[in-house]
């Protein structure tokens, strides 16, 4: 390990200290934030315009354009102004003026969304005749063709003026259980300190925490999730009444749409069959008996004698194999394995480094995780990482390349209203980029631990992408049940759902991972279950990526040239047709049990590796 890779292991959280290459450019955003606020306050007084076409959508294809066309413009200003509030305010949770910055914009977009309420049930009025006789009398409006469509489309759940007035205004109020939640979990909350078994302590917030799950000495893992999880467990009553917060507030408005189900309510905005959420959850318990057998797998690689525990699950799988990996060695591993994607993919990759697209490092008080924003349409898409110098953050690297540049050839070829693409599909492109990665690699080492350490990553990744996301998946839908029947949605009752659905998954029943009781805390952990029905599509989006990936790594020219077109084409379609052109149907099962197969494959070639 060289010193700038320990550098990166143990460095302090001091955001100050952090090297500018290593940190976002905002002002690319804005120069200050004085310049933001002038902005935001000349959007505030331009936003009362959009209503002032009111009533008045029918009367020429010219109106229903000039109308349009203001409201799309107002909400591309109103999604910079939000992007650097957001990404300004996750630099430091802990600071009030950013947080209030966000608070702003969420007024604002509410002011917007009140001002433009009338829109959607006015075009309705029209009727589907004479919006597509507009459509072909006026080419102005050819730009809005998917939006007029999709309205029409969703007739059924769209309310009067005064209704989808009201439900506008209530937006600051629906956010509040995850503005609430965000702060506790990433300003906040007690997170406990642990003293290590070389004598080192170590504060368990949520990047610490990611860091000791990760450690070879096993009571380690064991007091770093033991203290993490019973830390959260304290708050269970809290994150309990966020969660309930959250919860009530989907159904809430699904019901005020006339939808049968928060479930219904979210797959219908991007047309997505319910079914492909049920066969995705009735797929994968099929398919348990695979994963079990890469968990006994995984125990026989760690050389565990005894019970596999759930603190087991995040350790290496070959312990004298300790990847490391400095941002300057990570972005050219990355460039190099996107190269069958093209020179003017791997030069617009670079360009991200050059021009600081990315904020590398974990600091006290910054968000956790990873993302990619690609809000702002006319600067470039953002990356926020928290990177700890390890194989799985060089992959998460990858990850959050892929979405950038899906929402940079978007943003560059689409129209401001079709080029954000639906979630359904946002997952595609990182996993992609990350299956990409990973064939590089194994293709360039052939060190036998070494070689099983990255095979086992990789299932790894279809372990925690495909197997745990739907597990996410299935309790959540579990959940907004237990709200549909007036059940109580508390901390104890969420915490022995999670543990009941986590001990199945992971056979524990059969000692397959012995799953202890302080897991049942683990879903206070998860942001994502404050954005209803969003974590199912991180496993259909890998099934789908590793299908698309294995055809352009085999060098199919076609299959390549589909995928980047895919890249460029945002919402221009519904998510499902999208895939179904770049060469895969997400209506049917053959894309899980084509990973399915492959995971299979992996787990032969390991056993035949360690000699079965």
């Amino acid at each position: 390990m060289t010193e700038e890779t320990m550098a990166i292991a143990e460095q302090e959280r001091d955001r100050a200290k952090v090297e500018a290459q290593y940190t976002w450019n905002l002002e690319d955003v804005y120069p200050d934030q004085i310049t933001w606020r002038q902005e935001k306050d000349r959007l505030k007084t331009t936003i009362p315009r959009v209503g002032t076409f009111a009533t008045r959508l029918g009367e020429s294809p010219q109106i229903l354009a000039e109308a349009l066309e203001l409201r799309f413009a107002l909400d591309k200003e109103l999604a910079r102004l939000y992007v650097y509030a957001s990404m300004l305010s996750d630099l430091d949770t802990r600071e009030s003026e950013p947080q209030g910055m966000q608070q702003e914009m969420q007024q604002l977009y509410a002011d917007f969304g009140a001002e433009a309420s009338y829109m959607q049930p006015e075009i309705l009025g029209l009727g589907g005749e004479t919006v597509e006789r507009f459509l072909a009398q006026e080419p102005r409006l050819a730009p809005f063709t998917v939006v007029l469509r999709d309205i029409i489309r969703r007739a059924a759940h769209t309310l009067s003026h005064a209704e989808e007035k009201m439900l506008a205004d209530a937006q600051p109020l629906a956010s509040s259980a995850s503005n609430i939640y965000g702060i506790i979990a990433n300003a906040d909350f007690p997170y406990p300190t642990i003293t290590l078994s070389d004598g080192r302590s170590i504060r368990l917030d949520q990047a610490g925490y990611a860091s000791v799950r990760t450690l070879p000495e096993r009571r380690d893992r064991e007091a770093g999730m033991s203290a993490f999880f019973t830390a959260l467990g304290g708050f269970r009553r809290t994150f309990g009444a966020t969660t309930n917060s959250s919860v009530q507030k989907a159904l809430f408005y699904a019901r005020a749409r006339k939808y049968r189900s928060a479930l219904e309510a979210s797959l219908d905005g991007p047309n997505i069959p319910i079914s492909v959420y049920m066969r995705l959850i009735d797929g994968i318990a099929r398919h348990l008996p695979t994963f079990h057998r890469y968990l006994k797998l995984r125990k026989r690689m760690m050389g565990i004698e005894d019970d596999l525990h759930y603190y087991d699950l995040y350790a290496p799988l070959v312990a004298s194999v300790n990847l490391r990996y400095t941002p300057d060695e990570a972005e050219r591993l990355v460039v190099t394995a996107m190269r069958p994607l093209g020179a003017d993919y791997v030069a617009v990759l670079q360009r991200c480094f050059r021009e600081r697209w990315l904020d590398w490092y974990p600091s006290t008080g910054k968000r956790s995780g990873a993302y990619s924003n690609g809000g702002a349409y006319d600067v470039h898409p953002y990356i926020l990482l928290n990177y700890l110098g390890q194989y799985n953050d060089v992959s998460t690297l990858a990850h959050e390349l892929g979405h950038t540049m899906h929402s940079y050839y978007s943003n560059k070829t689409q129209p401001y209203q079709t080029a954000d693409y639906s979630t359904f599909v946002a997952e595609v492109a990182s996993t992609f980029n990350e299956a990409l990665l990973i064939d590089h690699v194994l293709k360039h080492i052939s060190d036998g631990p070494t070689r099983l350490s990255l095979l086992g990553s990789y299932l790894e990744n279809i372990k925690s992408t495909v197997f745990r996301q739907t597990q996410f998946a299935e309790y959540e839908l579990r959940v907004h049940e237990m709200a549909v029947r007036a059940e109580p949605i508390t901390g104890d009752s969420l915490a022995e759902l999670y543990l009941d659905i986590t001990r199945r998954f992971y056979g524990h029943a059969d000692r397959i991972v012995v799953v202890d009781d302080y897991v049942a805390n683990e879903w206070s952990y998860i942001p994502h279950f404050y954005s209803e029905f969003y974590v199912f599509q991180y496993a259909t989006s890998f099934t789908a990526a590793e299908t698309l990936a294995a055809r352009v790594i085999a060098g199919d020219a076609a299959a390549t040239k589909r995928f980047l077109s895919f890249l460029s084409s945002g919402s221009s379609k519904y998510p499902i047709e999208l895939l179904q052109d770049a060469g895969v149907d997400m209506t049917t099962d053959e894309p899980l049990d084509q990973t399915m197969r492959t995971m299979n494959r992996i787990m032969d070639e390991i056993e035949g590796v360690l000699g079965s």
